[in-house]
Order: C-alpha cells, then sequence, then structure tokens
C-alpha cells in the first residue's frame, strides 16, 4: 500500500465507529499545527482557501482547489477531506472528470454539495442532484482510490431549510453510491437525530460552526463524524480584524499581549 491508500484506510476505519472531530485548517501552517494537537484527520475549507487569495467564498478556481489539495495532504499525515464544493461543473460527466483529478491529489475523501448558485432555484434538481453524486461515485470507483464521498445537501445554507426535503435528498444521495452524508447549518439537535436515523447505517457529518452542541453530545446522538468548515479560519481573521483595526482606529496595540508562541509549533 502507498501512503495515500493507508490514509484512505485510516479514514474508513475513523468513519466505521465512534465519533471523530475533523477540523479545517485553510493552510499549511493551521494544518500542521492542528495534526500536532492530535486530531485524526482533517478537511480543507473553500472559504478559508478563498479567504486566503482575498476573494469570497466559491470564488476559487478547479486549479486553485486542486493545487491547495495537493499542497495539504502533502504537508500532513493525517487523511484529509476536500471540500470539493459542487465539482466545479453541473454536467454529471464533467462532475465526474474533476472528481478523478481531485482523487489524484493525495487526498483521502471529498464532498460533493447540490447548491445551484441560482438566487431563485438555489438547489439543483432533485434528479440532477442524484445523477451528480452517481457520477462522483462512479469516478471514485474508476479511480481505484476508494476515497470516501460525501453527499451534501445545502438547503440550510442557501435558505430553503426544509428538514424533509433535506432528507429526501440525503437518502437518495446515500442509494446513489455517497459513503457520508452531511446537510450543514443544521442547528436543531432535533434535525440530527432526524438525519443520523433516516440515513442509518451510513455516517452523518455535523457542522458545528455555533456553540450549540458538544461532541460528547453529537456522539450520543450517533454522529460519526464533526467539521468545522469555514469557522477556525474565520476565528483566525476575527482577532486579526480587532487588532488592526485597533491600530487603525486608535492608534494603540493592546491586542498585542498574551499572545501564542507560534514559532514554538515549527521551530523544531
Amino acid at each position: 500500500m502507498n501512503v495515500q491508500d493507508d490514509r484512505i484506510a485510516e479514514f474508513r476505519r475513523l468513519h466505521s465507529a465512534g465519533c471523530f472531530v475533523m477540523p479545517n485548517p485553510w493552510d499549511v501552517g493551521s494544518a500542521r499545527a492542528l495534526e500536532q494537537m492530535g486530531f485524526k484527520a482533517l478537511a480543507t475549507t473553500s472559504a478559508g482557501l478563498a479567504w486566503t487569495l482575498g476573494r469570497a467564498d466559491n470564488q476559487t478556481t478547479l486549479e486553485q482547489t486542486l493545487e491547495h489539495l495537493r499542497v495539504i495532504a502533502d504537508a500532513v499525515n493525517v487523511p484529509v477531506n476536500a471540500d470539493f464544493q459542487g465539482g466545479f461543473a453541473v454536467d454529471p460527466r464533467h462532475v465526474a472528470a474533476n472528481v478523478k483529478m481531485a482523487a489524484d491529489t493525495g487526498i483521502a475523501g471529498l464532498s460533493i454539495e447540490d447548491s445551484s448558485g441560482d438566487e431563485v432555484h438555489p438547489l439543483f434538481d432533485f434528479g440532477l442532484a442524484v445523477d451528480r453524486v452517481a457520477a462522483a461515485r462512479r469516478a471514485i470507483d474508476e479511480s481505484g482510490t476508494g476515497i470516501i464521498l460525501t453527499g451534501r445537501s445545502e438547503g440550510f445554507v442557501c435558505g430553503r431549510p426544509d428538514i424533509d426535503e433535506t432528507i429526501r435528498r440525503l437518502r437518495a444521495y446515500a442509494e446513489a453510491g455517497a459513503d457520508c452524508l452531511y446537510a450543514p447549518r443544521i442547528e436543531s439537535l432535533e434535525h440530527v437525530t432526524a438525519i443520523v436515523s433516516a440515513v442509518s447505517p451510513k455516517p452523518v457529518n455535523l457542522l458545528i460552526n455555533a456553540p450549540f452542541c458538544t461532541v460528547a453530545e453529537a456522539e450520543r446522538l450517533g454522529v460519526r463524524r464533526i467539521s468545522v468548515g469555514g469557522t477556525l479560519a474565520r476565528t483566525a481573521w476575527g482577532g486579526f480584524l480587532q487588532a488592526a483595526r485597533e491600530i487603525a482606529d486608535d492608534g494603540t496595540f493592546s491586542r498585542f499581549e498574551r499572545l501564542p508562541d507560534v514559532e514554538a509549533l515549527f521551530g523544531h
């Protein structure tokens, strides 16, 4: 087995029982810091990557994302899951082609979203959305990598917070070959329970980007995997912007106290 095979096998093992946290770094430094803290897997964040490039989320290119995946996967020894947005295509055939390229970057998994970017119809039509997940499944199978495919339904992100429709889509994505199911921005414990029950025995990823649930509570509800999306990156940006704004507005530097010894993380 090569390094990627080992990481994919470990990633699958992590999904087989219990609950693990898969935080989202946005660059090599944050990835290595999280690995040093003992996290067993990491995931990229499209928002975090976009902000480092001075762009809004969903404004990065396929080429930029593929390079980012290579860099992060090469920087750490733990499995890396890719935030692959909507596969950078609409047509299932093009999604499949892009997924094959992503599978060649060293990642252990990736997700495909069903958001369309259209304000009037923010979710892809049901049939097309299912076909896109099925195409990603075929592409992974043809790649021979066995990376884990996560099917994401974005209704609660893009203004269509319908739990019944979300569950209908997640079930269909599971049947189309998704290994893990994910509905970001779910913040009701009742909804979490409903999703876990609906797609069981397949594992569920829970996004926690607000303090509505603990790891222990999520595990009791049957959640198998937790991610934080762009929230760690946003936390870092929060500290930076507050300190810079104080300098710009007041000419003072009070936030330059009790700072972490970042050099110590990488100085050995």
